[in-house]
């Protein structure tokens, strides 16, 4: 069995993931800013880990130990029109989802090249390879997140080390109805947002989604992208087979 370090394990995808790979045997490693929040979990170690913050992550994977498997799923999403989106929330979002998830992974790859073996799985979104309006800052995340996820298959595959991205479309946790909004009283993008749910689609569950990262890293050689659940694979596949000289709309929208 592996050990797995999972970031952003207090609640959703995260704690999904935990449980699901502790029910299989494994040796977990939960991490969260607020470690209370893990003391519920069936896990080996509960951490503290602020994916922003280096010398969090630094002291976090040197208390780990030997890591197997690390799952990157700390994440955060907003909701607003790009005219308006303020650019410090932006900033946010790519230092939550893109670069603390490369702050990380550079934490754990030294020892796993240094073995020739190991594994890098993150948690991004059909948002990767597609846009939604209103999310588009979100979705810019994670598509910066997915090149950089590619950039690392390119370059520490040579030594051995597997990479992965698990892309999941909605999910059922608070991440979304949590999330900040930022429109004006009478912002003239509001009917948009409000036909923001016939986007998003149908909904899978953490555990689902749990189940589809927990199956990559125990898969000899994993596929590049999993896509988790069958309305991220429709989703994807309707934006590969989609023309590439006009904006992908993923529903049909009175806009």
């Amino acid at each position: 069995m592996s050990s797995v370090l999972i970031t952003g394990a207090s609640r959703g995808i995260g704690r999904a993931v935990a449980v699901e790979l502790a029910g299989r045997g494994h040796r977990v490693i939960a991490t969260a800013r607020q470690p209370e929040a893990l003391a519920d979990l069936p896990v080996d170690q509960r951490l503290r880990l602020d994916v922003t913050d280096q010398d969090s992550v630094d002291r976090a994977v040197a208390a780990a130990g030997e890591v197997d498997v690390l799952v990157s799923n700390a994440g955060a999403t907003v909701r607003a029109p790009l005219e308006g989106v303020p650019l410090a929330e932006v900033e946010k979002l790519f230092q939550l989802n893109t670069f603390g998830a490369l702050r990380v992974a550079q934490a754990v790859l030294p020892a796993m090249r240094e073995r020739g073996a190991g594994r890098l799985v993150f948690v991004s979104s059909v948002q990767g390879r597609l846009v939604l309006p209103i999310i588009a800052p979100y979705g810019a995340s994670k598509w910066a997140l997915e090149a950089l996820a590619e950039g690392l298959a390119l370059e520490a595959g040579h030594f051995g080390v597997k990479v992965s991205i698990v892309q999941p479309g909605a999910v059922a946790t608070d991440g979304a109805s949590g999330a900040p909004s930022f429109f004006t009283d009478d912002d003239p993008y509001l009917p948009l947002y409000q036909q923001l749910g016939a986007l998003r689609g149908e909904v899978v569950t953490a555990e689902e989604v749990a189940a589809a990262v927990a199956d990559t890293i125990e898969h000899p050689d994993p596929p590049l992208r999993v896509p988790a659940g069958s309305p991220a694979e429709r989703a994807l596949q309707a934006r590969k087979q989609a023309p590439e000289d006009k904006p992908f709309r993923l529903a049909e929208l009175n806009w």
